[in-house]
């Protein structure tokens, strides 16, 4: 089993979260930029990854660069601000519709992305856009992110969703974050830090004082801690891997990065997953897949699967079944009451058994290799296999799973 640990020595946002894990995952940075810049309007600019130093350590930089990017901007619904509160708030001039909740979820949905890339970037977004609506007390549709202007933020989302694709199956923890301290400026004006949105985001994790002010968390870093990590120490195993991620903004005395320091426990590891299931016998099956799509989305969801059966008085049946984080259970449960129409659910907590995995590219095709205890084996992404007939998709497949040689 794969674990991941973040170490939020100087705070986390999106950019500092992307630059971390590609230093720790450099055989990523391919699909992760490709991914981000599928998701970014013609004239928007091109993502980049650098290596340079925050304080005295070196670090990777993730951003955009190009006629209009700016500094990375993080996302305040109605507001907008540098990334760490270190930069001006930009005004620009956008359309009613450019860089609302609803036109960033269809610009990700219209994008050429990596496998699951989609789901988890829609999900992060989710969590924001809900966040900012509860703050705001504005519809969840109507959440609009003036800083999208600069494109900064849905970057850093898309590249996190890649990530989490890529990373599937691992368990994430994080250190106890820096709470900085002061107002950080907003298209409404001050707003105390560490903001309301990233302060909702995070209720349950673990905070601490070092002293030093100016927001250390944003709120896009926030929802991307939400959707992947639980607060702890890392659970120890095989250290094999580490990666630096640099903000933009210089602390006084320490440097401003993001850790990321990868676990691995040979062989199988256990962990314990949440089982919800529930029958549908009124739902059409567009609105079945609609909401199977929306529950895949949900934060804490490990898998969805559909089965068919006959119910009561022979009338076919759709057998719903659900994995989740435990933690997270009771959050899905209430997504299953809002997106279908059961009107009750049955839970029970299943032990399970995982294989070691790890993301791989082979002949440019996204793989995926686990570790059995009869030798790894190798299995190709079926979505990356492009090809004119099943024979050249086969071909392709056999050659990205075959032994290196």
């Amino acid at each position: 089993m794969r674990r991941i640990h973040l170490d939020a020595v100087g705070g986390i946002a999106g950019d500092m979260f992307v630059a971390a894990l590609l230093d720790a995952f450099p055989e990523l940075a391919g699909r992760v930029l490709a991914d981000a810049a599928a998701v970014l309007p013609p004239g928007a600019g091109a993502p980049f990854l650098r290596q340079g130093l925050s304080g005295a350590v070196a670090a990777q930089r993730f951003g955009l660069e190009g006629a209009r990017a700016h500094s990375h901007a993080h996302a305040h619904a109605h507001a907008q601000s540098g990334e760490h509160g270190d930069e001006p708030a930009h005004e620009h001039a956008h359309d009613d519709t450019a860089g609302t909740y609803r036109d960033m979820l269809a610009r990700i949905a219209r994008a050429p992305l990596s496998a699951g890339t989609g789901r988890h970037a829609a999900a992060i977004l989710g969590l924001l856009a809900e966040a900012e609506a509860a703050i705001h007390r504005v519809p969840v549709e109507e959440v609009h992110f003036h800083e999208i202007a600069d494109w900064d933020s849905l970057l850093d989302v898309v590249a996190a969703g890649s990530l989490a694709a890529a990373l599937d199956g691992a368990v994430w923890t994080v250190s106890p974050l820096p709470l900085g301290g002061g107002l950080v400026k907003t298209q409404h004006g001050l707003l105390p830090v560490p903001a309301p949105a990233t302060a909702a985001l995070l209720a349950g994790f673990d905070w601490r004082d070092d002293g030093v002010t100016g927001e250390r968390v944003t709120p896009t870093g926030a929802a991307i801690l939400k959707h992947l990590a639980r607060p702890g120490r890392p659970a120890g195993g095989r250290l094999v891997a580490s990666g630096t991620g640099a903000g933009t903004r210089a602390l006084p005395g320490m440097p401003n990065v993001l850790r990321a320091l990868v676990f691995e426990e040979a062989g199988q590891a256990g962990d314990t997953v949440t089982v919800i299931t529930f029958d549908l016998d009124d739902m059409t099956g567009e609105e079945i897949g609609t909401a199977s799509e929306c529950l895949r989305a949900q934060a804490g969801v490990l898998d969805v699967s559909l089965g068919q059966r006959l119910g009561k008085k022979g009338r076919p049946v759709a057998s719903i079944r659900l994995l989740a984080r435990p933690e997270q259970a009771e959050a899905v449960a209430q997504a299953c009451f809002a997106q279908t129409s059961t009107i009750g659910l049955r839970l029970r907590e299943e032990r399970r058994l995982t294989l070691s995995r790890q993301a791989d590219d082979k002949d440019g095709v996204p793989v995926k290799r686990v570790a059995r205890p009869g030798g790894d084996t190798v299995k190709a992404e079926s979505d990356a296999l492009v090809g004119e007939t099943l024979a050249e998709r086969r071909a392709l497949k056999q050659r990205a799973e075959r032994g290196d040689d």
